[in-house]
């Protein structure tokens, strides 16, 4: 099994995952977006799966700071990515891949159903 956590260390949410996947032993990587950066093909992927509404965090700081025009410019998944790869704050965090199957946020009830737990 391969564990990708996605996400900036200093966000609570990612926090509260990276403390529930090593208290559940389960072994997996963390992906600093801001630190070690993010590809297109990573946002492509994701995109494959999840929805751009839903990777683009509309209720951040980020969105609310973009002007009008920006936000009203993101109308299809390669205007989204290009804001996501300039931008990735705007990303809704953390991004969750288990074994190509991606989740968005944290839960505990979420990662339990996740991980079968």
């Amino acid at each position: 099994m391969k564990i990708t956590l996605y996400g900036i260390p200093n966000c609570d949410t990612v926090k509260k995952a990276r403390v529930w996947l090593a208290g559940q032993q389960q072994d997996f990587v963390f992906h600093d977006f801001k630190k070690q950066g993010l590809s297109r093909e990573i946002v492509a992927g994701w995109l494959q799966h999840l929805p751009r509404d839903v990777l683009v965090n509309k209720k951040g700081t980020t969105w609310r700071g973009l002007p009008d025009e920006r936000k009203a410019a993101i109308v299809d998944d390669d205007s989204a990515i290009a804001l996501m790869l300039e931008f990735p704050s705007v990303i809704k965090r953390p991004v969750l891949d288990k074994d190509g199957a991606f989740a968005v946020s944290f839960s505990d009830a979420q990662y339990k159903q996740i991980f079968d737990l």
